[in-house]
């Protein structure tokens, strides 16, 4: 597959990129297929290729490519590493380490960072998810302009967010090397499956995204007066047997409630013989609900994760936010 961007064609391996010194401007970063068994994002992206107009809208000069193009021809999430844990400096700096995944990740910054030959500044990640998390925003820490972004969406489409942060197992993803940049995550929806739904959704939060941008480069940017977020705390994995095979699932009345509150007591996993093993509450969430987020998302259990567990939380939204989104976005290049 190979996607054109609105200045020529970018291939699947990666962009022909302009050499010359490095600018304060940049595109917008709009990757699909990060993992090769998420085809919705690629598709749209190959679809809008086809449509000039629709391309254009916003007015912002946008980078469309494949991230894991060789993943997507296999149809697997990755070959050797999953490169949405690639991205780490450390991982991206140290010459020995050659799987492919890692090689992949230096090539699309050294194309596409904000110091590469063709710069991008805002980074949006397009991905699908087994987990029913419907529409979201995934956010990885608390980057004034990404939370510019994230509250404008929510005021416009009400979209819930995932704050990952603080978790030492999980690290290196995309967007973080990016001055801006959040992932948009539509599902439930199986692996390796298109869907119209999927599609529909993943194009209006991607619309949406590109059109606050524009805003914010004109000086429009609006906020609301708080932003409501799910802060990532801690993961759990599914009861195990001494081989590390599962003991037990994800519990039928646990399953699909992705964004609803669990509390101590409440049905979690079904064990083999019936039984019922119920939440109880990590030391740190005592006394307080959780709101689990990616519950048996399938590509997760390698990583020993059934699901995430969150507190949601309000936040006051700050004028700097506005004011860092409106700084980045003032130096995007429009078409």
């Amino acid at each position: 597959m190979a996607i054109e961007s609105n200045q020529g064609t970018v291939s699947s391996q990666g962009a022909v990129s302009n050499q010359g010194a490095v600018s304060n401007q940049g595109k917008v970063l709009v990757v699909g297929g990060t993992h090769g068994n998420e085809p919705n994002a690629p598709w749209l992206l190959d679809a809008w290729a086809r449509q000039p107009d629709r391309l254009q809208a916003s007015g912002l000069a946008l980078c469309r490519l494949l991230g894991n193009p060789e993943a997507l021809a296999e149809a697997r999430r990755y070959g050797e590493r999953d490169l949405n844990r690639s991205f780490d400096p450390q991982l991206l700096a140290d010459p020995k380490r050659l799987e492919r995944e890692l090689v992949r990740a230096r090539a699309l910054v050294a194309a596409h960072g904000p110091e590469g030959a063709d710069p991008c500044l805002v980074a949006l990640d397009l991905h699908s998810t087994t987990a029913a998390m419907g529409n979201a925003l995934v956010l990885y820490g608390r980057r004034a302009a990404d939370l510019a972004l994230a509250a404008a969406l929510q005021l416009e489409l009400g979209l819930p967010i995932y704050l990952h942060e603080a978790d030492r197992h999980q690290s290196g993803f995309l967007v973080e090397r990016w001055p801006c940049g959040l992932v948009i995550e539509v599902g439930p929806v199986p692996q390796g499956v298109l869907t119209a739904t999927v599609i529909e959704q993943t194009s209006l939060a991607l619309e949406a995204a590109l059109a606050q941008l524009a805003g914010a480069r004109q000086g429009r940017l609006a906020q609301p007066a708080q932003l409501v977020v799910h802060r990532h705390r801690c993961s759990l994995d599914l009861p195990r047997q001494a081989d590390g095979s599962p003991a037990a699932l994800i519990h039928p009345r646990r399953q699909h409630r992705d964004w609803q509150p669990l509390l101590p007591g409440d049905p979690l996993f079904l064990a083999a013989d019936g039984s019922t093993i119920a939440y109880a509450p990590p030391a740190d969430l005592e006394g307080q609900p959780a709101w689990p987020v990616f519950i048996n998302e399938a590509a997760y259990g390698e990583k020993g994760i059934a699901l995430s567990l969150t507190t949601r939380e309000t936040w006051p939204v700050q004028p700097a936010w506005a004011g860092a989104l409106q700084a980045l976005a003032a130096r995007l290049v429009s078409t």
